[in-house]
């Protein structure tokens, strides 16, 4: 069978506008870390990758590689099982159940569901103006502005010298939180929620896109499954089809709102959380999704972080690689291993200076589980140590903050943190702009009282 044949392609698709070719490197080592037996052609991407001035033959040559890997088979000593299918997960989870669960009030979650929608906003905040700087650059200026260990914002009175750090999003400058991508896709999830309720399709997901956002508003694995989308290909082939960020951190930021509507139900949380990723995911690309959408649903009824990360890793397969380095990391965490040693062993292991690893899943999924870990419980320490730590700064602090704050609620984080925000949220999102993080809150609150526990009689939690 052809690829073309395989992914149902017709003779007369239109030319994606994003370049595959440009990502042909990307895409060996991603198709290699997925298990596939590909080792020969290694040399022939690189030639293929570092071809100069030749860019119709280069495209030629990169479709051809697309359709050699299409079919490649899994290397027989390749230790993992990572399927992409609902099924095929839930088959490979290993159940957690969640110690001791808080019954919560209307009162106590909507304190929660605040503290989670602020939690994610003000880490962000924090991570936006180094997004893209690396590691050794940032410590250096963090060092120089005397904010490393990071205990605060970056402020304009840091900015000394030229840098990648960004000046145009700074803490003391702001007066709403401006808009980015970790903040929009949860804006947009509601929508979801708004516009086709609990059982929206993958389908829905890229048409709300769509709808809501131009083209240029999505990025990498998001931005070729739209692509893959206009040409014709249904999810989720969307997410295959000639998109080597198919396991990039970009499904793992979009994941927080199913958990917000779902508190004390991990796996349904998991499960809107697979419809979403699987538009453009595949693999760990979807379980990090699926685990950071467990992990709030469990933060809303478990004040015990390492309760709630495995209440995250219950809802992806245990034979997965990102579940592995998860458990790795609880078990250094729970054998005494200094937080130092333990962010050390993750930058000899991926390399920030590489944009692969930079935007994958699993560094920045290891970053998020170590900072939950050694934050113990403290807001300001937890979304710093996430950021200072370099990769993918923004999603990062944004993502251990919705779960602290989730777990801690509104008022548990200072107002230090929350005054740049002035309490509005901008958006690029059509038809919502910039809005009161409060109607976010109330809409989230709603979605949840829509729902009727009672019948359902699934989690443990009532309200009054």
């Amino acid at each position: 069978m052809t690829y073309r044949k395989k992914y149902q392609l017709g003779t007369n698709m239109k030319k994606a506008d994003i370049s595959y070719v440009g990502g042909i490197l990307t895409e060996y080592r991603q198709s290699y870390e997925e298990g596939l037996d590909i080792k020969k052609y290694e040399a022939l991407f690189r030639a293929v990758g570092n071809m100069q001035d030749e860019e119709a033959q280069k495209a030629v040559l990169a479709d051809t590689l697309f359709e050699i890997i299409a079919d490649a088979p899994m290397r027989e000593d390749y230790p993992f099982r990572e399927p992409s299918s609902y099924e095929e997960i839930c088959s490979l989870r290993k159940p957690h159940a969640l110690s001791s669960p808080k019954t919560l009030t209307t009162e106590i979650l909507r304190e929660k569901i605040s503290g989670a929608w602020y939690g994610r906003i003000c880490g962000c905040i924090l991570g936006k103006p180094a997004e893209g700087t690396r590691f050794a650059e940032l410590k250096k200026f963090l060092l120089d502005a005397g904010n490393y260990p990071m205990y605060r914002y970056i402020k304009r009175a840091d900015i000394h010298y030229k840098s990648t750090i960004r000046t145009s999003c700074l803490a003391d400058e702001m007066m709403f939180a401006p808009w980015d991508d970790d903040t929009n896709y949860i804006v947009l999830a509601q929508l979801l929620i708004e516009k086709y309720g609990r059982n929206f399709t993958s389908k829905n997901v890229l048409e709300l896109w769509l709808e809501t956002q131009p083209l240029s508003s999505y990025f990498t694995a998001e931005k070729t499954a739209l692509v893959n989308y206009i040409n014709g290909l249904q999810p989720p082939v969307s997410a295959v089809f000639r998109n080597p960020y198919r396991e990039w951190i970009g499904a793992q930021i979009r994941g927080d709102y199913f958990g917000y509507i779902h508190p004390g139900d991990p796996e349904a949380a998991a499960e809107l959380a697979f419809r979403d990723a699987s538009v453009s995911h595949v693999k760990n690309g979807i379980y990090g999704e699926m685990f950071v959408a467990a992990m709030l649903a469990a933060a809303a009824v478990s004040e015990n972080r390492e309760d709630v990360i495995r209440g995250g890793l219950a809802q992806i397969p245990a034979t997965s690689r990102l579940h592995a380095s998860v458990t790795h990391l609880l078990r250094e965490y729970e054998m005494g291993v200094s937080q130092e040693k333990v962010f050390a062993d993750i930058h000899a292991t991926w390399d920030d200076r590489d944009n692969y690893d930079w935007c994958h899943t699993i560094p920045n999924t290891m970053i998020v589980t170590a900072a939950l870990l050694y934050g113990k419980g403290d807001f300001g320490k937890t979304v710093c140590m996430a950021v200072e730590t370099g990769f993918d700064t923004d999603c990062n602090g944004a993502t251990v903050g919705s779960v602290l704050g989730m777990m801690i609620g509104e008022n548990g984080i200072s107002d230090e943190w929350k005054t740049p925000v002035n309490g509005i949220l901008e958006t690029t999102v059509q038809g919502i702009g910039k809005a009161p993080v409060s109607e976010f809150v109330d809409k989230t609150m709603r979605h949840i009282l829509a729902v009727n526990y009672a019948e359902k009689n699934a989690t443990p939690f009532i309200f009054d």
